[in-house]
């Protein structure tokens, strides 16, 4: 295969490749390890796909993730504002990870754990007396963007409208609708921030405020307060939303697994990780650019800033790595997986995200003997776009 490869259509693919993208990944992986695709946003990049060439592209140097590096002529808009560790390279990727990094040590989250637990205990107490509901509006996205705001220190957070925003800008195929959320919920963090500079308090935003307000060495450039708060608001609990809501989806299709962790609720540790592996909620990360031509197998990515994706969803499911990987089974040993990603911007977020998603499950199948799906599966709509992956709704009934 060579850089003039004939492209391939995915955005022709339509709703089947949302619902279900693995056996167009699987077929692209049986060709070769890199492929020129149009998205179903309509730009087009270059995907990787299985785990190897995935894994090593992940934790390349060569590929950047600043912004500054994409070839103009994409026209891919930039959704997130601001400057991050998802759009900064080292030195500037680093300095930002250890102003954070030591919110989201094992140890740290661990500590969160009876809060997480209460929060769960309190939606469950709200939600059990209706005897059905959207999982996704009653239990899986409240979890996360509580635990999340009360950790930033922003309970005030306007959710209904903060939620619409947020999936609007990752998820739609429709670049005016992204352009006008993003924009959206980045003058509402502008405002978020600064009535927070008003009412400071013993959390981790106050103290990204005040970094960015001193002048010590670890100084916050408005750029950077401003994507901090894009990646730990938006980051922070989509990604978790999607874990429980797909991890709850994969227990209520596959009635064997779910019996064996009803019957045997220690193996809740292994059935999340099973759940990352089977349908992570990330599908492909955020984007990598090409500074100079990128040899994937036989193939050259040109350089420029091409746009580089990679298919984690399907790295997760290559047999090369998971035997039978087909077959969701919480006994498997699913470490290894790169549904957090690899090398030095592996999400930062991922011992959260597992307490959030171990409490949840457990929680919610000692809570609900009977949970039952309340639709046919082909008949849920998912999430669009290949970043986060997902059911829009999970309707449940017990």
């Amino acid at each position: 295969m060579t850089t003039d490869a004939a492209l391939v259509d995915l955005a022709a693919l339509g709703d089947d490749f949302t619902r279900d993208p693995f056996p167009v990944y699987a077929a692209l992986r049986a060709r070769g390890p890199v492929h020129h695709v149009r998205m179903p946003e309509g730009h087009t990049a270059w995907l990787v796909v299985g785990y190897e060439a995935g894994r090593a592209a992940l934790a390349d140097p060569a590929l950047s993730k600043d912004w500054r590096n994409i070839a103009p002529d994409l026209g891919i808009f930039r959704i997130s504002s601001g400057v991050s560790m998802l759009s900064t390279d080292p030195p500037v990727h680093t300095r930002l990870r250890r102003l954070i990094a030591r919110e989201f040590t094992m140890r740290r989250v661990e500590r969160l754990a009876p809060q997480v637990q209460r929060i769960t205990d309190d939606l469950l107490d709200a939600m059990l007396p209706l005897g059905a509901a959207d999982l996704v509006d009653a239990f899986s996205f409240p979890l996360p963007i509580t635990v999340i705001g009360e950790l930033l220190g922003v309970p005030f957070l306007a959710r209904d409208s903060f939620r619409d925003w947020s999936n609007t800008a990752l998820s739609s195929n429709e670049q005016a609708e992204r352009e006008e959320a993003a924009n959206r919920l980045t003058q509402y963090l502008v405002e978020l921030l600064a009535q927070k500079r008003e009412q400071p308090g013993d959390d981790l935003m106050s103290g990204l405020i005040h970094a960015a307000d001193t002048g010590d060495d670890d100084r916050l450039t408005p750029e950077e307060l401003i994507g901090m708060a894009w990646l730990l608001l938006v980051a922070g609990h989509e990604t978790t939303v999607n874990l429980i809501t797909s991890g709850v989806l994969a227990l209520l299709t596959h009635p064997d697994q779910l019996a064996l962790l009803r019957a045997r609720p220690e193996l809740i540790d292994d059935a999340v990780e099973e759940m990352l592996r089977w349908d992570g909620p990330v599908e492909t990360p955020t984007y990598r650019f090409t500074t100079g031509p990128y040899r994937v197998g036989g193939t050259t990515v040109p350089g420029g800033g091409q746009v580089v994706l990679v298919a984690m969803a399907d790295a997760n499911r290559d047999p090369d790595r998971f035997p039978d990987p087909g077959r969701f089974d919480i006994t498997r040993d699913a470490r290894g997986h790169l549904a957090f990603g690899h090398g030095i911007h592996f999400c930062l977020g991922a011992p959260l995200a597992r307490l959030e998603a171990r409490v949840a499950v457990r929680s919610l199948l000692e809570r609900c003997p009977d949970l039952a799906l309340d639709a046919h599966p082909a008949a849920l709509s998912w999430r669009g776009g290949m970043l986060i992956r997902g059911p829009e709704r999970l309707p449940v009934r017990w």
